[in-house]
């Protein structure tokens, strides 16, 4: 009782002290605790969405995808005769049986021709009103959709895009366009995440969207009372035979929260990997809070000693006081996670997903979790601090408080640190020289790893050097000042490397990501201007957004261009000359122009030879894998044709990025063995113009597209800028999850300066009565500060860039050949770093320069 007593007194003794520590665990918890609500919220959201929309059994065409998007490249979903509706019907245990009609291959258009498609990526459904909608929705305004001159919408959709009763609407299908007007307005009984869907009556929806009628996507089946799902789907199997897709309600759902939980993921687990980043950080600040506050109560445990306290009970005094920060910053944190998880739900609602705080779910493992987590990492961390703290001897009561330090002890940790950082970069120099790339990641891994360790344990013997140089360029301008700053950030070496490793890892992130991902896009842009040579591509804004067939007639006929190629994806079987069966392989199917259009380069042949009557092209790793060579035979099994037996006339080389590993033969070829009505929508579309007509027909090429919201033309300026703007939002995201690992980082910064003024109490008071001012001492906190930061973003901008440069030269092996160091970002985040570091000296500043002069000097 009397450890726990004393660390009690000690604990609320310096509690302003460890505020700052508890707020870095605060912190590091809360975005743990908030990534888990959050991600538990959305699978809620989706569970309840899919378990309410699912019939107890529902029967598919064979052939439709798994989940409730239609992904067929044929802008129609497989669909299967009305008779299988009555078999149902007739079927044992069946209450009733409703045919629907439904796909995800439409845009759909207001009257200003403006996508009314939503804005978070979610799908645009449009489909045939029936029982079973009716039972999930409730129609609240108007009526449901009675003839081909209209059309209801979901109330969030309606809410969006500001439709009312009597809106002329346009569904853009494969089959044409189909105008309605709103004839209802339905609201979702549970959350609609972001889907806009769009009902007609199903005789519209059967011509709309599959240009006849007597057909369904989907049979919804209600079982009788009494009968289960599971016997319910073995009566309908056996009545109808495996020519169908059977699932009960609970196999669709599972089957639609599969397709949502890969996105989930790796959401959950990124935000996790930046928390586990800030949790690293915040052990810096932890290790440094009791560090400090051992070495100011050196005399105190020396006193302790000396009346009988042994070492494990002054050990354990400590552990104790990091079992109180842990506790109670794990506490705020788990119920800040709360509040973060309830702010990203409002800000993924402002971005189109709607999520609702009454599907909030808090797990009682998530608590859990963060107090597990925040107690042992804070109790982890303070453990080298106690074990310092227990070696105290009885005779520290005697001496000057500050124990001097451990030179043996650093000699050691200089030499480890040498040895790790050598180590480290051993493993870079090996990846960046890496043949294969799946061996490079690895040794990229272990090297970045390595380094960050050795710099961290090396950190205080880089400070003495580092700081001395920032001192003779900065420091010294500033005349006595700023050497007293130079001397105070070298006074204790392993402080002052802790501090600005801390600050370290976040840039050193922050530097890798942007060379990479700026090496990225001068890569393609490289890479675009060598090998396309189309003036325009023309594509869907969205994964399974394809160019109808209407939308390219109208681009032939588009005043100005020289030529348009098509460019479709075809899946198939490939038997190789070797015997080997390849599944699931792709056949880039475009016309004979595309050899204009992409130079890219080969190994063996020329690639528009690929083009020619029942011929086709292999890349480099394909051929070698299976011994294919020029005149091979390759015999492609079309999934929704026949097979065809076709010869290699070209090897493309693996050296390209623009359609890397891609197999070519000709539409003409492709026609001939799969019929016209499974023949795939074409997946883009290259146009050339005549000669000094760019402008002109870029301007025509915009106005046709009109008509089809849903596509962009861009020309090679536009689709650089695509590619620029779509790694710097990425980049932009991470830069600002990284922000928490920095805040924490400014933290201990701010902590390390308060310590490092209380810590030298009698010396500013010392100073300040023999003539130095208010104004000079704040501004050598200040300049301390700042050199420390400073320290902190050279390490980590050298050692970023170090592994963004090796991170290329993996990237080199799938030939984004070009490495760009965006030296504006690196010069801005330097600079930001002074700042950062100005801003976390202001309030100890502040309190050093209101400190009494004389109770200072007195102090003990």
């Amino acid at each position: 009782m009397t450890v726990l007593r004393t660390s009690m007194r000690n604990f609320f003794a310096h509690k302003g002290r460890m505020a700052l520590s508890a707020v870095a665990v605060l912190l590091s918890v809360a975005f743990v605790c908030g990534t888990l609500v959050f991600t538990d919220t959305m699978n809620t959201t989706f569970d309840k969405l899919f378990q309410a929309t699912a019939s107890d059994v529902t029967v598919s065409a064979q052939g439709s995808s798994d989940t409730s998007q239609t992904t067929s490249r044929t802008g129609k979903p497989p669909v299967m005769p009305a008779s299988v509706v009555s078999t149902v019907r007739g079927t044992q245990g069946v209450r009733s049986a409703e045919g629907t009609v439904f796909s995800t291959s439409v845009t759909v258009i207001d009257a200003k021709k403006d996508k009314l498609s939503p804005t978070s990526g979610a799908p645009t459904i449009v489909g045939s009103w029936n029982g079973n909608d009716a039972r999930t929705m409730e129609i609240t305004t108007g009526t449901a959709p009675k003839g081909p001159d209209q059309v209801m919408v979901d109330k969030d959709t309606a809410a969006k895009h500001h439709l009312k009763l009597g809106d002329d609407i346009g569904m853009i299908s494969v089959v044409g366009t189909h105008h309605a007007r709103v004839s209802g307005i339905a609201a979702f009984k549970v959350t609609n995440p972001g889907a806009a869907i769009f009902y007609l009556d199903t005789r519209t929806a059967q011509q709309t969207l599959i240009g006849r009628t007597g057909v369904f996507t989907d049979v919804d089946v209600t079982a009788a009372k009494g009968v289960t799902d599971d016997q319910l789907k073995k009566n309908v199997t056996a009545a109808l035979g495996h020519g169908y897709k059977v699932r009960t309600a609970k196999e669709v759902a599972d089957a639609n929260q599969k397709s949502v939980e890969s996105f989930l993921n790796v959401m959950k687990y990124a935000m996790l990997g930046f928390a586990g980043i800030a949790f690293l950080v915040g052990i810096f600040l932890i290790i440094n809070t009791f560090s400090m506050l051992v070495a100011q109560r050196t005399r105190e445990i020396g006193l302790m000693r000396a009346i009988g306290s042994s070492r494990k009970q002054v050990n354990r005094s400590v552990l104790i006081e990091a079992l109180l920060l842990g506790v109670i910053g794990s506490a705020l944190g788990v119920g800040a996670g709360v509040g973060i998880a309830v702010g990203l739900m409002k800000l993924m609602s402002g971005m189109g997903m709607e999520l609702s705080t009454d599907d909030l779910t808090i797990a009682w493992t998530t608590p859990a979790l963060g107090l597990l987590l925040g107690v042992v990492v804070t109790v982890l961390a303070a453990y080298l601090p106690a074990r310092r703290a227990g070696k105290v001897s009885p005779m520290a009561a005697l001496r000057d408080s500050g124990a001097p330090s451990d030179a043996r002890a650093g000699a050691v940790r200089a030499v480890l640190g040498l040895v790790l950082t050598g180590a480290g970069g051993w493993s870079l120099y090996a990846a960046a020289t890496a043949d294969k790339a799946t061996s490079g990641s690895s040794l990229l891994g272990v090297g970045v790893l390595l380094t960050l360790v050795g710099f961290v344990v090396i950190g205080p013997l880089l400070a003495g050097g580092v700081v001395r140089v920032l001192g003779a360029i900065i420091l010294r301008v500033f005349g006595p000042v700023g050497r007293m700053a130079e001397r105070n950030a070298l006074r204790n070496p392993r402080r002052t490397g802790a501090t600005g490793a801390a600050l370290m890892i976040g840039l050193a992130l922050v530097a890798c990501l942007s060379v990479v991902g700026s090496s990225m896009v001068a890569s393609a842009t490289d890479q675009l201007d060598k090998t396309v040579g189309a003036d325009f591509i023309i594509q869907g804004d969205q994964e399974f957004t394809f160019v109808k067939p209407q939308m390219v007639q109208q681009i032939k006929a588009t005043p100005g261009l020289e030529r348009v190629t098509e460019y479709k994806l075809l899946d198939a079987t490939l038997s190789t000359p070797d015997g080997k069966v390849s599944k699931n392989e792709t056949i880039n199917a475009a016309d004979a122009t595309y050899a204009k259009d992409l130079r890219t380069k080969t190994v063996a042949g020329d690639l528009a030879d690929a083009y020619r009557p029942d011929s086709m092209s292999v890349f480099e790793g394909f051929a070698k894998e299976h011994g294919i060579r020029l005149g091979s035979t390759v015999t492609v099994g079309f999934k929704d044709g026949r097979a065809a037996k076709l010869t290699v006339r070209a090897i493309t080389s693996d050296d390209v990025v623009i359609d890397k590993g891609a197999m070519y033969a000709s539409i003409a070829t492709a026609a001939k063995y799969v019929p016209a009505s499974r023949m795939p929508l074409d997946q883009l579309i290259f146009a050339t113009a005549k000669d000094g007509q760019q402008a002109a027909a870029y301007a025509s090429l915009k106005r046709t597209l009109h008509a089809d919201p849903a596509l962009t033309v861009r020309d090679q300026t536009d689709y650089k800028k695509v590619l620029k703007d779509q790694i710097g939002q990425l980049l932009n995201m991470i830069y600002g999850l990284l922000a928490l690992a920095i805040i924490v980082a400014v933290l201990g910064v701010v902590n390390t300066l308060a310590l490092s003024v209380v810590e030298r109490t009698r010396e500013i008071g010392l100073m300040r009565a023999i003539g130095l001012s208010r104004r000079q001492l704040r501004r050598m906190i200040r300049l301390e500060s700042v050199v420390i930061a400073v320290f902190g973003a050279l390490l980590g901008l050298g050692l970023g860039m170090g592994w963004g440069a090796t991170a290329q030269r993996l990237l080199a092996l799938q030939g984004l050949n070009v490495l760009d160091i965006p030296w504006p970002t690196i010069i801005g985040v330097f600079i930001g770093s002074a700042f950062v570091g100005l801003f976390a000296a202001l309030i100890p500043a502040f309190r050093a320069g209101r400190m009494n002069i004389l109770n200072a000097i007195a102090t003990d």
